[in-house]
């Protein structure tokens, strides 16, 4: 394609009440990504179905932390998988669900038993994050299953808690995804 040019397109959003098999709110934007649509289109189908209560599901495609927060105070219940986007996982070495959050210490363990402890706060793209790490990552026997760093690094946004209640849900629940599949 020549410099300066581009294609048109759109994106069709639809909420489907998969009870009764139809569609009770769509909208069409020129946003190539689905991050933004989820809690606009779970409004617009609450309302339109006059719930004040509202399930969703949604593929990966939609997951934003910021947006399943929006729907967690709007008294919407969300369902999206996260997307893999580490590349951790693909290079074989432990992502971070292999990491176990202990909130009263506020500290995380790493799958060798060791603390990674909170090192800083910081603000990235909007988002508050804190930063944990372990000083013992150099002597240990999984350091290459784990980071090619000086140590591994791990980030927890300060909601996280509503993500992994999420993924909680999602694990108790796999039908979820079916019904999903099912409805488009």
């Amino acid at each position: 394609m020549p410099r300066g040019t581009g294609i048109v397109g759109y994106n069709v959003q639809t909420a489907v009440d998969t009870q009764h098999h139809l569609i009770v709110a769509h909208e069409v934007t020129n946003v190539g990504s689905d991050r933004d649509q989820l809690c606009s289109m779970a409004k617009q189908a609450r309302e339109a179905m006059a719930s004040e209560t509202l399930w969703v599901v949604a593929d990966r495609g939609y997951f934003k932390s910021e947006e399943i927060l929006v729907c967690r105070n709007a008294n919407i219940t969300a369902y999206v998988p996260k997307p893999m986007t580490s590349g951790a996982k693909a290079d074989g070495r432990f992502n971070n669900d292999a990491f176990i959050y202990d909130a009263v210490k506020n500290e995380y363990i790493c799958p060798a038993g060791q603390t990674l402890i909170w090192r800083y706060s910081t603000v990235e793209k909007g988002l508050k994050l804190y930063r944990y790490w372990s000083s013992k990552c150099q002597g240990c026997s999984l350091k290459s299953q784990c980071t090619p760093s000086t140590e591994r690094r791990v980030r927890r946004w300060e909601h996280e808690a509503i993500l992994e209640e999420m993924q909680s849900r999602l694990s108790n629940a796999p039908e979820m995804m079916r019904v999903r599949k099912r409805t488009l």
